[in-house]
């Protein structure tokens, strides 16, 4: 079965996923990708404004994907603001205008970012497609292929370095099982993200877990919390906010100052549309 939406714009299948956002997701021959994602698995295909999801009924598509995809918000309206004084940002938006910002589980964010700290994509994917498959619950079939779940907290809380040992995640280990003990202590994800959600300030409050530093903590928000204002800092983003607006690469404070005063709410999209366009610059990058 597969739901087709008609007149879809600002949308591109390798932007999306392949912007550093989501590790999940495999890329197909034909320009399609295929993945798990919210209890389900799907294969999500794009061509001339039409998105065809397929594995979907309506129902699925109203409830599940519409809000993943974000197909509720104006990204067109997006980069017309972001643009509007800025010719980089408008270089930026132009290479990367199919990118929207997914929706994702917050326990998902968690596991993956906190695993892809100093680490390339690929290395990501092959880590957390590790620990899903040895330690996750089966979530689905596609074309003959079995896809599992995140591990649940209580599942990597029991878990030693020994045990993730085969899933390469290095010095990381460690962090991921005392992260999920404390998560829970504190009543499990839902709990944590209804707190966080509430919270002034949720980056400041995320890096009370072990393993989360500002950076991680920026991209949880992001991707898993929803709050398009942040603006995730690594070794990448200062190295193109020097090469780009000429900012200190040591002076994050003034990264995050520039964000907030010419992204604004937007900042954390101008942060994907910046940091995919240095990548496509200097493919070497990552």
């Amino acid at each position: 079965m597969e739901y087709i939406i008609e007149g879809v714009k600002d949308f591109n299948t390798d932007h999306i996923f392949d912007c550093g956002q989501c590790f999940r997701w495999q890329r197909q021959e034909d320009g399609s990708y295929i993945g798990p994602a919210m209890g389900r698995v799907v294969k999500i295909s794009y061509a001339d404004g039409q998105l065809i999801i397929d594995n979907c009924g309506k129902e699925d598509f109203e409830n599940i994907w519409k809000k993943y995809l974000d197909l509720d918000t104006d990204y067109g309206l997006i980069k017309e603001k972001l643009s509007a004084e800025d010719q980089i940002m408008q270089a930026a938006s132009e290479y990367g205008y199919g990118i929207r910002i997914l929706r994702q589980d917050f326990w998902e964010t968690v596991v993956s970012f906190i695993i892809s700290q100093n680490n390339n994509i690929p290395r990501i994917k092959g880590c957390i497609e590790s620990i899903c498959e040895k330690f996750g619950e089966h979530a689905g079939e596609y074309g003959g292929k079995a896809f599992f779940s995140i591990p649940s907290p209580s599942t990597l809380a029991s878990l030693s370095s020994e045990d993730l040992a085969p899933c390469r995640l290095g010095y990381r280990a460690p962090y991921l099982v005392k992260m999920a003990q404390q998560f829970v202590d504190r009543g499990g994800p839902d709990v944590v993200e209804a707190e966080l959600k509430n919270a002034e300030d949720p980056i400041q409050a995320l890096q009370q877990f072990c393993g989360i530093g500002p950076k991680v903590a920026a991209c949880i928000s992001l991707f898993g919390l929803g709050r398009m204002d942040a603006f995730p800092i690594d070794v990448w983003m200062r190295r193109v906010m020097n090469r780009l607006y000429d900012i200190d690469e040591k002076d994050v404070k003034a990264m995050k100052d520039y964000s907030k005063k010419h992204f604004g709410e937007n900042g954390g999209i101008a942060q994907q549309y910046l940091f995919y366009y240095i990548r496509g610059l200097d493919k070497n990058m990552l």
